[in-house]
């Protein structure tokens, strides 16, 4: 699995914004993005701890943003009062492949 953004990955969705009282409890609890959809967490103003399968939670602060992987299990939940919102990205296919 490739461990970096792809550089050539287009934004094409995003959620509202969440607070710790607006977290849905489907984000608070294991899941995962679509094949080839990577998503961004951009917290802007609190903070909140992001966990990964098979790797250490990590606290995102405001002004912070962190990978989601396509794929990959991953839960978040709020560390006090928090603002984020996830933006979700996808590369764009090449003309004519199927």
């Amino acid at each position: 699995m490739a461990h970096d953004f792809p550089k050539d990955a287009v934004k094409y969705s995003q959620s509202p914004v969440f607070t710790e009282e607006t977290i849905p409890a489907a984000l608070q609890r294991d899941h995962y993005t679509k094949e080839g959809v990577w998503g961004r967490i951009v917290v802007t103003s609190g903070a909140l701890v992001y966990t990964r399968i098979n790797q250490p939670a990590h606290t995102i602060h405001a002004g912070e943003t962190a990978i989601i992987f396509p794929e990959e299990l991953h839960h978040v939940a709020a560390d006090g009062t928090v603002e984020f919102q996830v933006e979700f990205h996808r590369v764009p296919q090449a003309e004519g492949a199927k």
